[in-house]
């Protein structure tokens, strides 16, 4: 078979395709989103004092971490109608990579705050502060350096996970590329494109990762609590946030 230049060049800027790539990229910004509400809940229950509270937590990132998305996906679309739930193509992989995504996350969040030194929340309490303004004010902003690096990796294979939701007949970017392979019988140079279409996508979610790293660093570096090891220190924060 010989390599056709004029259909890969062709197919480079296709309409079809660049909207499967917009599709791709939508859904990924989505389940990301939902991973979040998921993984923010979980990690907090995770961490609560209660064995009530985080035994579920704990069943919920043990079951989708262990097993694979491709499954939940399938068992979300075509198993839920069996139990009387029907759901469509977009809310099933909206919710199966999602809350998929959320069993990763919670992991993330918990070890980001965990890191934070405990003498920091213990000195937030001793003058007074609510939880909520504890990890907002104090735990947060030091948690985010290290979370983001391992959050945007996330996002980064979410944007190519997101091919599974094609099984469910999602028409994002690899299903289309699918459906005009089968047409257009260029095998090689659409699936080439496809690729691309990817590998740009996530090289610029890299520049952007890149930034929002260094944006994180530079506000923990200005923050109080980075430039003195004393817990007490740490939360030397304006008086009307008490």
């Amino acid at each position: 078979m010989i390599w056709d230049w004029s259909a890969f060049f062709h197919y480079l800027h296709s309409p079809y395709l660049l909207t499967g790539a917009a599709v791709s990229l939508g859904l990924s910004m989505g389940a990301m989103l939902i991973g979040l509400v998921f993984g923010c809940c979980a990690a907090m229950m995770r961490m609560s004092e209660r064995r009530w509270i985080r035994t579920p937590a704990s069943i919920y990132v043990w079951l989708f971490r262990g097993t694979p998305v491709l499954v939940q996906l399938i068992i979300i679309y075509t198993g839920l109608p069996q139990l009387g739930i029907k759901l469509g193509v977009l809310a099933s992989a909206l919710i199966g990579l999602g809350v998929n995504e959320g069993a990763y996350l919670a992991e993330i969040i918990r070890s980001g705050i965990m890191a934070v030194p405990k003498g920091q929340f213990e000195a937030a309490r001793a003058i007074g502060m609510t939880w909520g303004k504890t990890m907002r004010i104090v735990v947060m902003p030091q948690a985010m350096r290290i979370i983001i690096p391992p959050l945007g990796n996330a996002f980064n294979g979410l944007m190519k996970t997101s091919s599974l939701a094609s099984v469910i007949s999602m028409e994002e970017l690899l299903r289309r590329t699918e459906l005009l392979v089968q047409v257009q019988f260029k095998v090689l140079e659409i699936f080439i494109v496809a690729a691309l279409y990817y590998l740009f996508l996530t090289t610029i979610w890299g520049f952007i990762q890149t930034r929002l790293e260094a944006y994180a660093s530079r506000s923990v570096a200005q923050s109080p609590s980075a430039r003195t090891s004393t817990p007490v220190a740490a939360v030397a924060i304006p008086s009307d946030a008490s």
